[in-house]
């Protein structure tokens, strides 16, 4: 199993480019099983995520083909509509092939999801919509067996803002006879890219971005081509990996307004960024001050950030406290961060982080979850001796070469077999 090293100390500078949305990318590939025949999908990040759902397709019967970050998905009809435990475990994701199977082929048998253990993540706010949709459901040995002759839209009203709820039910409305209102839906820019992708394979969909989201079923869809959009989560960890080297980082092939939360808060620590239409630049800081972040649905605070802000949290002049509303197990990485000195107490789903410029010394680590990761990798890059991050199997779920992206910047940063 390989290990990441880094020796810190070292301001990062230069210019870096961002990566394809993992979590655009995971619901779109999934949405292809709504058409038969080639689908097209370009800037696919290149990531174990990314690896096991090309597996579920593959074993769907779709055939694939990847050529750099283009990734070709040949869909035919599967021999078997079930979607097995030994692939479904390795990612919560796969629980989004359930609305696309059960809407055009009227079946499907999916394990019950694995993936981070970061929070309970129930699958309710799937099963409780496509049961309104039509949908026979049960919970059978660990799978959900689900049957409809066919879907009929209906009045759907979200507990709250669930992301992967959202997709999969606006997967299914797509197909379903009649409209589909959906309310309290999340608006996070990955729910806007499957939206315009399923217009393209001609879904009458509307309101994407708002609260709620308008589906006008039809008979059938057909195959597109599509790009992914930028990783906003990875865009801002490279962010935030040059504030915390006190660097002048410039990230590029990005949509700054997709994280400006995490813009305003470096703004709001004192940090200098200058943004255009697709690219964010942090100039260089020696000393920054604490501030409170609550992480939020979108366009709030992004959860998936909350563990690399808290490592800069513990460089900063002052007291933050960090509030985390999305996930009730998100704070593993403090127990980590504190092996490397870091002064944070944890108190349910509130941490208070105590800033020391200089604070951090390096440690052997063990990355708990996929931004627990980074956010290692962040602290270790703030301190003077040599970090080693354990389990980094974590980190390629959702960051492709995030060290060779450092390195390119300055960090002295290698993987190595263990």
């Amino acid at each position: 199993m390989d290990i990441i090293v880094i020796k810190g100390g070292r301001q990062l500078n230069g210019t870096v480019a961002t990566s394809g949305a993992k979590n655009a990318a995971l619901p779109l590939l999934f949405s292809s099983l709504l058409a038969q025949g080639e689908h097209v999908f370009d800037n696919v990040p290149r990531l174990n995520d990314i690896d096991s759902t090309e597996l579920l397709l593959n074993h769907l019967n779709c055939e694939t083909q990847r050529n750099g970050h283009q990734l070709k998905v040949n869909v035919n009809r599967p021999q078997s509509l079930v979607a097995p435990y030994d692939i479904v475990r390795k990612m919560r994701a796969s629980i989004l092939c359930l609305g696309p199977l059960i809407a055009r082929y009227g079946e499907a048998k999916v394990s019950l999801p694995g993936g981070c253990a970061i929070g309970s993540r129930p699958i309710n706010l799937h099963i409780e919509p496509l049961r309104q949709l039509g949908a026979e459901i049960d919970i059978e040995n660990g799978y959900v067996m689900a049957r409809a002759n066919r879907l009929v839209g209906d009045r759907i009203v979200f507990d709250f803002a669930t992301v992967g709820g959202t997709e999969n039910i606006m997967m299914a409305a797509s197909l379903a006879r009649g409209t589909t209102i959906m309310e309290n839906v999340a608006k996070e820019p990955e729910i806007v890219d499957l939206a315009r992708c399923l217009r393209s394979m001609g879904a009458k969909i509307q309101g994407e971005g708002s609260s709620v989201i308008t589906i006008e079923g039809v008979d059938e869809l057909q195959p597109a081509r599509h790009r992914v959009i930028p990783d906003r989560i990875e865009a801002g960890t490279l962010l935030l990996a040059g504030a915390i080297t006190g660097g002048d980082v410039k990230v590029t092939n990005c949509v700054p307004k997709d994280f400006d939360a995490l813009i305003n808060k470096l703004i709001d620590c004192g940090f200098a960024v200058e943004c255009g239409d697709d690219w964010v630049r942090v100039k260089p800081c020696d000393r920054w001050v604490a501030v409170d972040v609550d992480t939020a649905p979108h366009p709030g605070f992004p959860t998936d950030l909350q563990a690399q802000f808290m490592a800069l949290m513990t460089q900063a002049d002052g007291t933050s406290v960090i509030t985390e509303r999305i996930f009730e197990n998100r704070f593993m990485h403090v127990q980590e961060l504190a092996r490397m000195g870091a002064n944070i107490t944890p108190k349910s789903q509130v941490s208070v982080v105590r800033g020391e410029k200089g604070g951090l010394s390096a440690a052997p680590v063990m990355a708990t979850d996929l931004r627990a990761s980074a956010s290692l990798i962040l602290a270790a890059l703030a301190t003077d001796g040599e970090t080693t991050v354990n389990r980094i199997y974590h980190l390629d779920r959702g960051y492709e070469k995030l060290e060779e992206k450092l390195s390119s910047l300055g960090a002295c940063i290698e993987r190595r077999a263990n």
